[in-house]
């Protein structure tokens, strides 16, 4: 009897974590925009589950900040504001360096092998143009640099900032990109040799330079909908 309930509890976890996964995914690519209501039953029909790991799911978003919980409308998906934004960019500036340093000092050679590969891959893309592939190998390198941090809980913070930020921003290709992965280049090179200062400095550096890229989601869609300056002024003009 023990080991059915068991199986049966880690059965719903896992497909707690599978639909908490999933309704992350949505909410960051915008197939839920912010505010918008999180309805268990047509969350369950959705994914092809129960209302529970649903449930389950939307309370581990909740104390992620993805989701807010409001009485008499349930839960939705949080906005964030323009100051909630600019501190997402403020932390990473602050847990990015200390991710390197830390893996100046515990980073293992199959670490530093996947780092290596994942700069060489970036400026070979860099040099030939192909700019669309460079941000998914940018995702791989800051995943891996914060895995080799050693640390399991800096780890799961950078990676649920990351998140936080693909959901509120939309991250610009560097102007420079194979300065970019040169740079990255560099910061591997101190975290082979163990220099945790010079890592830190590398890694603050990167992080300010690529806080230019960054442009929120709220913005854009602003311009995106503002009419032609000149349309404007015709208008006022004809009136």
């Amino acid at each position: 009897m023990n080991g059915g309930g068991e199986a049966a509890q880690g059965s719903r976890r896992i497909s707690a974590h599978a639909v908490c996964t999933a309704i992350r995914d949505d909410i960051v690519s915008g197939v839920f925009p912010p505010g918008s209501r999180l309805i268990e039953e047509l969350l369950a029909r959705r994914y092809g589950v129960s209302r529970v790991p649903v449930r389950e799911a939307l309370r581990t978003l909740a104390s992620e900040g993805f989701v807010t919980t409001r009485r008499h409308a349930g839960a939705c998906v949080a906005e964030p504001t323009e100051q909630e934004a600019a501190d997402l960019l403020d932390v990473r500036a602050l847990l990015e360096p200390l991710g390197a340093a830390r893996a100046a000092q515990r980073r293992t050679e199959a670490h530093l092998k996947v780092l290596r590969g994942l700069v060489r891959l970036g400026q070979e893309r860099a040099r030939a143009g192909r700019t669309g592939e460079l941000r998914p190998l940018g995702d791989w390198f800051d995943e891996t640099m914060a895995q080799a941090s050693g640390s399991p809980s800096l780890a799961t913070l950078l990676t649920q900032l990351r998140r936080k930020i693909a959901w509120v921003y939309v991250a610009e290709p560097p102007a420079r990109p194979l300065e970019a992965w040169e740079a990255c280049g560099a910061l591997v090179d101190a975290v082979a040799r163990g220099d945790a200062e010079r890592a830190r400095a590398l890694a603050a550096a990167r992080a300010d330079r690529g806080a230019g890229e960054f442009r929120t989601r709220r913005a854009q869609v602003a311009q995106q909908v503002r009419p032609p300056k000149q349309s404007v002024n015709t208008a006022i003009a004809r009136s």
